[in-house]
């Protein structure tokens, strides 16, 4: 199984396990990108966190997808954002595990805030985290599987270490270090620590005045909780290829 991660700045990943393509929170409003909505393929599946605008960001231009988000966000999108019914959607909620083709997501929580900005009133339903494996998660550990966590919007939590970590076992994470809205460098590295993975991202930073950040800081957090993992400072449109 192939498993490629391609940052895309802000919050925005895309991935590819084997031959199934996901991207999450897809909001091309960000200096670390120079790419427009319109020059990304449409994916097999789109991950929406929660429903912020910076996170729902262009997820309009992606209505062909499958949508893979909480109930009330799916709603929401296909109301509002022009995804068909035909395509349908994946509503899940925090603990569940879906299988997206060569892909088994599997949703977690994210401390943090839900609103949905629109004349209408909806509920966004809890924020989300995905954990992304090209295995399907079992008590069993697997040498073999390969497994991604976007941390989504969130503070430390105690889930890290009690539940994603030794259970989910990413050996990756994208960790948002803006601070202010989210965790911010010292909080994102024990993070770090607790998920105890051999990769980790920063995301969710430099993108507006509040959020901006030293990523040198968020390195020597990291360090200092003397964490094993290899920080990885990715600009728009990087890709690596997780073993």
């Amino acid at each position: 199984m192939s498993f490629e991660l391609t940052y895309h700045g802000h919050s925005a990943w895309h991935l590819t396990v084997d031959d199934t393509t996901l991207l999450i929170d897809p909001f091309f409003d960000n200096a670390h990108t120079k790419l427009e909505p319109e020059d990304v393929d449409t994916p097999d599946y789109l991950l929406l966190t929660h429903a912020h605008a910076d996170h729902i960001g262009h997820a309009e231009h992606f209505a062909d997808a499958t949508l893979v988000a909480t109930p009330e966000v799916v709603s929401y999108a296909k109301a509002e954002l022009d995804f068909e019914e035909a395509v349908g959607g994946i509503g899940m909620n925090l603990g569940g595990t879906v299988e997206c083709d060569d892909a088994f997501v599997s949703m977690v929580r994210a401390d943090h805030t839900n609103g949905i900005n629109t004349e209408h009133e909806y509920e966004g339903g809890m924020p989300a985290g995905f954990v992304i494996s090209d295995t399907k998660p079992t008590q069993l550990a697997d040498s073999e599987s390969t497994t991604f966590y976007h941390a989504g919007d969130t503070s430390l939590m105690s889930e890290m270490k009690d539940v994603i970590g030794p259970y989910l076992e990413p050996d990756a994470a994208a960790v948002p270090i803006g601070d202010h809205f989210t965790m911010g460098p010292m909080q994102a590295a024990v993070a770090v620590d607790w998920l105890d993975v051999e990769h980790a991202f920063p995301m969710h930073y430099d993108t507006f005045p509040p959020i901006e950040v030293d990523t040198d800081e968020w390195e020597r957090e990291v360090q200092a909780t003397g964490s094993g993992a290899e920080t990885h400072i990715l600009d728009g449109e990087e890709s690596v290829v997780l073993d």
